[in-house]
């Protein structure tokens, strides 16, 4: 073989070599990193509970929930999740709750009732006291009825954020913390989306639960609730410009303390989610950088 031609199959199979040795011993690619997936949970006594439907869909589908959030209901049926009971204990204790569970009527100058139970409802029927003792970070919403601003809390006792987070005005006796005198966190985050964003979800799906309905009102309550329901309608409504998805379970023909009704509420919860699942994964297709047809395949 004339030299020249020995040379270039010399220097072909050297090259070749190092290809082989640079694939052998080249770092394993890690696996694509998926977004965090946050679910901002809304308001709405016990139409709240609708929210169970929502998350047993999401935990079916194998949808990841990274990050909670939540006003007033919401707040309450995201630390039972965060907590790590079950959807199926959890709705035990849905059909069993009741206002005594977490109210009394105690009529003053600044409202109707005291939620004061509240602040031991964690621990009692939870077995969870502070935020550390949850398995999924959570904030909740209140409000500064000094200010109109947003409070959230992430750490510390679970129990006096709740309470604050569903003190709802008019009804409920505003609570006061580090001198701060705080009510219902719907007034100023209907359905906490910022604070899943700050808490770190790439990905957030809101949960609202519209409070107006077609039944002449038979209560204080009704017409309190009815009041607010007119306002947030009316409302420059920014979380809704910030969500990812938005899921609206049909709810409003619910009364507020329609708690006997679980199996109805968590039923209209499952099809209003069911029924965002594309927008779910395809969101979540476009942030991992996958296709969609890829991720609608399968799981996420």
């Amino acid at each position: 073989m004339p030299e020249s031609n020995t040379k270039k199959v010399l220097t072909w199979i050297q090259s070749a070599v190092g290809r082989v040795r640079e694939f052998a011993y080249a770092e394993p690619a890690g696996p694509t990193e998926r977004p965090r997936i946050g679910v901002a949970l809304g308001g709405g006594f016990a139409r709240g509970i609708a929210h169970l439907g929502v998350l047993r869909v999401l935990q079916q589908e194998g949808i990841p929930v990274d990050y909670l959030t939540g006003t007033s209901a919401g707040a309450l049926l995201a630390i039972s999740f965060a907590s790590g009971h079950t959807i199926p204990e959890i709705v035990r204790q849905a059909r069993a709750t009741r206002f005594k569970d977490f109210g009394s009527w105690k009529l003053s100058w600044l409202g109707l009732a005291s939620n004061q139970k509240l602040e031991h409802y964690p621990r009692k029927f939870l077995g969870v006291s502070t935020f550390a003792d949850l398995k999924i970070p959570l904030a909740i919403a209140a409000t500064d009825l000094a200010t109109g601003e947003a409070v959230y809390f992430s750490h510390g006792q679970l129990g006096p954020a709740l309470r604050a987070s569903c003190a709802y005005p008019g009804m409920f006796v505003p609570v006061e913390i580090e001198g701060r005198m705080l009510v219902d966190g719907f007034l100023a985050a209907p359905v906490p989306v910022d604070a899943a964003r700050s808490i770190g979800a790439d990905i957030v799906i809101a949960v609202f639960l519209e409070a107006a309905n077609s039944r002449k009102p038979s209560s204080i309550v009704d017409v309190i609730g009815l009041s607010f329901a007119i306002l947030q309608r009316h409302a420059d409504l920014e979380w809704r410009r910030r969500a990812d998805i938005i899921i609206e379970p049909v709810v409003k023909d619910f009364l507020w303390d329609d708690f006997e009704r679980t199996s109805e509420l968590i039923a209209a919860g499952e099809t209003a989610a069911r029924a965002a699942l594309p927008r779910i994964r395809a969101a979540i297709a476009a942030k991992s950088g996958k296709e969609t047809s890829e991720v609608n395949s399968g799981g996420v």
